[in-house]
């Protein structure tokens, strides 16, 4: 059922791209009346328009169609852009300082290591 309407709804979005193929097909199948009936040059002994000019009027008639339609198509697509530039306010902060010295000066040799700070794992225990 999906594919069904798959196919459906692609054979739609590609339709409109074959008007001219339609006009074509329609008038070689209703040529012989179209040549009989409506052509302009019909009465005319040794015709050799056989209802072409209508074929010509039927696809200029759709050729201005659709520029009528891009037209109108190009208009609604135009956006207006509007420039929204946030303010932003900053404020100077004074740096704090720390009252605690984190440094050490190493000018002599170390007296003893610290077993607390340094742990090695152990696996097997």
């Amino acid at each position: 059922m999906k594919k069904f309407f798959i196919i459906l709804l692609s054979c739609m979005l590609l339709v409109p791209s074959f008007d001219n193929f339609f006009v074509y097909a329609s008038f070689k199948l209703n040529q012989d009346e179209i040549s009989k009936t409506i052509c302009v040059q019909r009465k005319m002994i040794f015709n050799s328009c056989n209802g072409r000019c209508e074929l010509q009027k039927s696809l200029k008639k759709y050729a201005d169609n659709e520029k009528k339609m891009e037209n109108n198509l190009k208009e609604k697509a135009e956006l207006v852009y509007i420039q929204n530039t946030p303010v932003a306010t900053f404020k100077l902060i004074k740096p704090l300082e720390s009252k605690a010295k984190l440094y050490v000066f190493f000018d002599e040799k170390p007296i003893s290591v610290s077993i607390a700070t340094f742990r090695p794992p152990s696996y097997f225990i």
